[in-house]
This record gives structure tokens, sequence and C-alpha cells, in this order.
């Protein structure tokens, strides 16, 4: 179904995005971001002020929908009639082998709980305390200069 088909209360229904999409489908021409909100503004009959009210909110939609490309000089057109290009550049990189690893599952065994709520367990006794014996010194000492 082409946009002039389309009554102005079923365009009305649709998202400015949708319509622009379908302006640049029918008119088959890459289109600078203000000439394509004129487009979709004129088949809503949408006023000047308006235009340049919701201008830098169309901007926002066309930047987020994937839909849409920024193409050079500011022209923006369909994404699905460009194709683009992936460069990868390994000139200053080593190559990398990736290894595929194969994950084996062991069975977990129960483990015992070692945790318990004694009011008692806060407190370290003495013969539970592993550091006790810890001397802490310092650099000087450790290379013999007392």
């Amino acid at each position: 179904m082409k946009l002039k088909d389309y009554s102005k209360e079923e365009l009305e229904a649709m998202s400015y995005d949708d319509i622009a999409f379908m302006v640049l489908t029918e008119s088959k021409k890459q289109m600078k971001v203000n000439e394509l909100f004129k487009e979709v503004c004129n088949l809503l009959e949408v006023s000047e002020d308006e235009f340049v009210n919701k201008l830098p909110a169309f901007f926002d939609v066309l930047s987020t929908d994937h839909r849409f490309i920024m193409l050079e000089n500011g022209l923006w057109d369909l994404k699905e009639k460009h194709s683009t290009k992936v460069v990868i550049d390994n000139e200053d990189e080593e190559d990398i082998e990736v290894e595929e690893i194969e994950e084996i599952e062991e069975p977990i065994e129960d483990e015992e709980d070692i945790y318990t709520d004694d009011a008692d367990s806060d407190e370290l006794d003495d013969d539970d305390d592993d550091l006790k014996d810890l001397v802490i010194i310092d650099e000087d000492e450790a290379n013999g200069m007392n």
C-alpha cells in the first residue's frame, strides 16, 4: 500500500519513523533529516511550528531506529539498501588462535555446612587463631638492617 492510499487518520496512528520508512522506500532516494521530516509533516498536515519543535526528537528516533542509516553529507537512507563492510586491522596484533574447550560437567557433591549460627562463632579462641604467631617486620628488618 502506498502512502497516498492512507487516510489522514491512518497516518496519524502511525509513528513518524514508520512513515519515514515508507517515504524512503517509495522515493528511492536519500534525504537529509529535515527534508525527510518535512515529507512526514506534509503527509500529517503538521504546522511549521510543530515541524521546528519536533525535528530534534525525529532525529533522535532515526538515530536509534536500526532500519535507518546516516550516510555521508548528512543524508539518511534505509539500512537494507546498503551493505556494511567490516574491516579488521591485524597489522599490529599477533594472530590469536581460538581453541574450543569442551566443558565437562562433574557431579556436585553435597558440601558440609561449615557455617553455624552460634553466638560464640563470632569470637575466636586462641587455639583456633592461625595467625597468633605472625610477626610483622618492615622492609629494613627483612634486609638485615636493624
